[in-house]
């Protein structure tokens, strides 16, 4: 299976560390090159401190030790502008973009009438907005390089159901799926197949922090990573409180593949039975 990638370049949002670094890394190690790009800097209504500079440095590490070639910028999915032109520096040193991973997310917690409304537009501004900038930036070259390629959208278990504390997140997630849908149409003929992918939680920073675990403990207990487990467990058929980055990275690896193909307009889970009927 090595080498699925080889020849291609993808282009990742939120790369610094979790998902985006992980994913990041796989695909080199598929032989793609990389277009890394993280905003490198907190957002206030987000419960957890965001990836650092040295985060994205670290990936692009990482992608290196692969031996494949990356360009790592500072940009925010909130920026169109500072997005392009992180985007063009990209293909300026690689060459035309393949694969587009929107990856970059952020996550606050509140029942839904208690969130402010920087909560709400920060949410909707990065998690939603951001992927829909993500794509624009890439989809005219993709058309006009000709050689089709593969947008992939992170969302959730919460891009299925309703889940209690993240409405924001969750109407959010569920948006991006709906712009998968048509972009899935609109591209379809010129070759370009479109995805969302849907993990249950993720043993990242996104999860691992008391204002998160908190909600997964009984009142009164410490919202500690061994306290928050049993709760994390309940969501999912199997019994396992999360997934690791490397099994959604396995997801992204087939989706964004060959073996993949005729793949598109799907919502692909990850989730460890959590959205079983």
């Amino acid at each position: 299976m090595a080498e699925r990638m080889a020849g291609r370049v993808a282009f990742i949002t939120g790369a610094a560390r979790g998902q985006g670094r992980s994913h990041a890394v796989r695909l080199a190690a598929e032989g793609a090159d990389i277009i890394a790009v993280d905003a490198c800097a907190d957002v206030a209504t987000a419960a957890y401190a965001m990836a650092t500079e040295q985060d994205l440095e670290e990936t692009a590490r990482l992608i290196a030790e692969q031996g494949r070639r990356v360009v790592a910028r500072k940009a925010d999915v909130r920026d169109f502008d500072a997005l392009q032109a992180a985007f063009d520096a990209g293909v300026a040193e690689l060459g035309p973009v393949h694969t587009v991973l929107a990856n970059a997310g952020i996550a606050s917690f509140a029942p839904t009438w208690e969130l402010t409304a920087q909560h709400w537009q920060d949410m909707i501004d990065i998690n939603l907005t951001g992927v829909f900038h993500t794509a624009k930036v890439a989809i005219p070259g993709m058309i006009e390089h000709g050689a089709g390629g593969c947008l992939l959208f992170t969302s959730s278990i919460g891009g299925f159901k309703g889940l209690q504390n993240v409405g924001h997140y969750v109407a959010a997630k569920h948006g991006i799926v709906g712009l998968m849908r048509t972009l899935a149409n609109e591209l379809g003929p010129h070759g370009i197949r479109v995805n969302t992918i849907h993990p249950t939680n993720v043993d990242t920073p996104m999860i691992q922090h008391e204002g998160a675990m908190g909600l997964f403990v009984p009142e009164g207990v410490e919202p500690t990573r061994e306290n928050a487990m049993p709760g994390y467990r309940s969501l999912n058929a199997m019994p396992v409180p999360w997934a690791e980055v490397g099994d959604v990275s396995n997801a992204v690896a087939f989706l964004a593949s060959d073996e993949a193909r005729y793949i598109t307009g799907a919502t692909f889970p990850v989730d460890a039975g959590a959205n079983v009927k």
